[in-house]
């Protein structure tokens, strides 16, 4: 398949939650004149706009900052919050502003370089945020609105690993917003010492990946 068929495989005709675990284990990929930094996604939230109180498109509202979110399928929507860049991509047709967040991803080319991206962060705290993964990564501003099928940020559907457990937990950092602060909205590869707050013990030896065959 091509990599269009494949992205529309990843994110049509699917529910946002459907498309977030399916996330999980792609290669994400971004190339620069300087070298290309990739990994894999083992944390992702699903937001549900426009009834989602959590979203920035509850109640269908539109600013020039969220104008991504009505945009097609694998639309790009970085945003700033408390001074960290934040990566979604939106997964449901034109006009539908909903997307996913993408929480953490384990580091597997240009390692090196997004360590110093990082400040000489090492191990998990290198991209087991939302923030510290586009800093990571080295994001701009300027892929807001470009499409992650064919930008500089983009997947590697050849690479995909498949996940032993996903796990369904409510989302990080969503306080009073009713029952949305508790809908398990959150997918995390089980076991994936990336993830956001991963507790050491519950890490496991093969970091939660199935071995291909």
């Amino acid at each position: 398949m091509t990599n269009k068929e494949q992205l529309d495989e990843l994110l049509l005709n699917k529910t946002t939650p459907e498309v977030a675990r399916d996330l999980l284990g792609m290669y994400l990929e971004y190339v620069t004149p300087t070298g290309t930094v990739g990994g894999y996604i083992v944390d992702a939230e699903a937001y549900l706009g426009p009834e989602d109180e959590a979203a920035h498109s509850f109640g269908m509202r539109r600013t020039p900052r969220v104008a991504a979110m009505y945009e097609k399928p694998g639309t790009i929507y970085l945003y700033t919050m408390h001074t960290h860049r934040i990566l979604n991509i939106i997964t449901q047709p034109e006009g539908i502003p909903q997307g996913v967040m993408i929480r953490a991803i384990e580091p597997a080319t240009g390692v090196a370089q997004m360590s110093i991206n990082r400040g000489g962060k090492t191990g998990p705290d290198i991209s087991n945020g939302p923030g510290k993964l586009v800093a990571a990564l080295g994001l701009p501003q300027e892929l807001y609105g470009q499409s992650i099928l064919d930008s500089p940020l983009h997947f590697v559907f050849e690479k995909t690993k498949i996940p032993k457990k996903i796990m369904a937990l409510p989302r990080i950092g969503i306080p009073n917003k009713g029952e949305w602060t508790d809908k398990p909205l959150r997918f995390v590869v089980a076991g994936n010492p990336y993830l956001s707050l991963q507790r050491k013990n519950l890490v496991e030896e093969d970091w939660g990946w199935r071995k291909r065959k």
